[in-house]
């Protein structure tokens, strides 16, 4: 399984979001420490009820602690675009 996929699996599992994308960033860093395994820098897009009430940083911890077995080892970096479904059209 690739890390994609763990991520993926993890954060479905933990938040069963309603919307949901992984984006690997990994070819934007090449050079930049070892990108050889092409699995190393990450966007994840994510609504949420469980992020309903919780504030930026609060969310940002949550999703860590999800990951935590990957990071840092195996993810280097983790761009995350968080939200409640009231923040978007799904809550209008």
């Amino acid at each position: 399984m690739n890390m994609s996929d763990i991520i993926n699996q993890k954060i479905t599992a933990a938040l069963a979001p309603t919307q949901f994308e992984v984006i690997n960033e990994s070819h934007l860093h090449a050079g930049h420490m070892d990108t050889s395994s092409n699995n190393t820098h990450f966007r994840l897009i994510i609504v949420a009820q469980k992020f309903e009430g919780l504030r930026a940083l609060q969310r940002h911890k949550m999703v860590y602690g999800i990951l935590s077995e990957e990071m840092p080892a195996t993810i280097h970096a983790l761009a995350l675009d968080l939200k409640s479904p009231s923040e978007t059209n799904e809550g209008a």
